[in-house]
């Protein structure tokens, strides 16, 4: 017997505009028909979107924590935890994102993954699992932990990829020795290859680019900009971003990782089309401020939250944003002056189509997964649905 869902009286984003008075009609967890005609749909869950928006789910395409709970925790409970509380604030799907560390400790990251994949069926879709270092330049680590930095490694990293399909993105900086390799063997096994907490130059982004480093995590964070060696004055990896058209960038819209000038600009020369927005959130996202620890609990690094972002203990650095979704659309609505219809791209199909899943998710199109976030004026959310499955309602709370 088929389930429906029929969501009524809303104002619905589509991928060519908005349509008023729209009703949309899920039939097994997959968009069935969107329509302006409030069709009867016997024996199906009725929402009244009241006049609201009624959007594709948020994509969070690199995320560490949230409710109190980091990744690397390695536990279900943590998971679980955080899948749910991101679907509070409009994230229908999500990448699991780890931190610099030992191997033994990321193989445990995968195994736990699947599992809690297995089982998650209250919170926010995962999507893969995102690798964040440990290949990372140390003038550039940022709340990264130096203990664990290092160059490539071919027999690590080869052990590690084969111990699960779920790597779909690994992040390092270029111009470290054996990444070019580390590149070619990342094509080969389909991983998006990202460059990040990098010090390299305009030549070293480009022989990275050739191999399949397409994408900039979290944009002008940890990452060179113009710079002088010698007198002579090089292009960073902000410079070369910005160069590449076909290069993707993604940034953390809290309102304090980037100014809003820098928003406008990237904006304006990377568009809608090769920007995603992403919390890089930490276990304080949804929690109040005061002390937290980044990554994991066994050995993570105090951090302090205040001023809406993570902060090491002596303020030298952010140590990770505790933004959610919701807060990155109306960021870039209120701080960047981009229109509505534009930040819901960002925030949805645009990072699909960087993790190349936009055949099942990012848009609100027939036959794709109903992943659905309603909310109003403000992006305060009502509702969030994942795979035709309601896992938060503000009035069910």
């Amino acid at each position: 017997m088929t389930n429906y869902t029929k969501i009524y009286n809303a104002n619905i984003i589509t991928p060519s505009g908005f349509l008023k008075d729209g009703t949309l009609i899920i039939a097994d967890g997959k968009i069935a028909e969107i329509t302006t005609k409030n069709v009867a749909v016997d024996n199906a869950l009725e929402i009244d979107a009241k006049g609201q928006y009624v959007s594709p789910g948020f994509i969070d395409m690199h995320v560490h924590g949230g409710g109190g709970h980091d990744f690397m925790d390695n536990t279900l409970e943590a998971f679980l935890t955080i899948a749910k509380t991101h679907a509070k604030y409009g994230t229908t799907a999500l990448m699991p994102t780890t931190l610099s560390c030992e191997k033994e400790d990321l193989l445990t990251t995968l195994d736990i993954y699947e599992k809690a994949d297995a089982i998650n069926t209250d919170g926010a879709d995962f999507v893969g699992i995102h690798i964040e270092g440990p290949y990372f330049a140390m003038s550039q680590k940022g709340a990264q932990d130096p203990r664990y930095i290092r160059n490539p490694n071919p027999a690590e990293y080869e052990e590690v990829l084969a111990a699960s399909k779920n790597i779909k993105r690994w992040s390092a900086a270029p111009e470290l020795p054996g990444t070019i390799e580390f590149g070619r063997f990342l094509q080969k096994n389909n991983v998006l290859a990202a460059i990040a907490h990098t010090d390299a130059i305009y030549e070293e982004v480009i022989k990275a680019y050739e191999v399949g480093f397409t994408h900039a995590t979290h944009f002008y964070s940890c990452m060179s900009g113009v710079s002088r060696r010698n007198a002579f004055r090089y292009a960073g990896v902000i410079e070369s971003a910005y160069l590449l058209d076909d290069m993707t960038v993604e940034i953390i819209v809290d309102g304090v990782h980037l100014p809003a000038p820098l928003l406008k600009l990237i904006y304006k020369i990377k568009g809608t089309e090769h920007t995603a927005l992403i919390t890089d959130a930490m276990r304080g996202a949804g929690m109040p401020e005061g002390k937290s620890i980044l990554g994991s609990l066994k050995d993570g690094l105090e951090v302090i939250i205040e001023d809406g972002v993570a902060k090491l203990p002596d303020r030298t650095a952010f140590a990770g944003s505790v933004a959610t979704t919701d807060r990155l659309v109306r960021n870039m609505i209120q701080l960047a002056d981009v229109p509505l219809f534009d930040a819901v791209k960002m925030a949805s199909s645009t990072p699909a189509k960087i993790l190349k899943i936009q055949e099942r998710k990012g848009e609100l199109v027939n036959g794709k997964d109903a992943d659905i976030v309603i909310f109003d004026e403000g992006i305060n959310i009502d509702t969030t649905i994942v795979k035709g499955n309601v896992v938060y309602n503000k009035e069910k709370i």
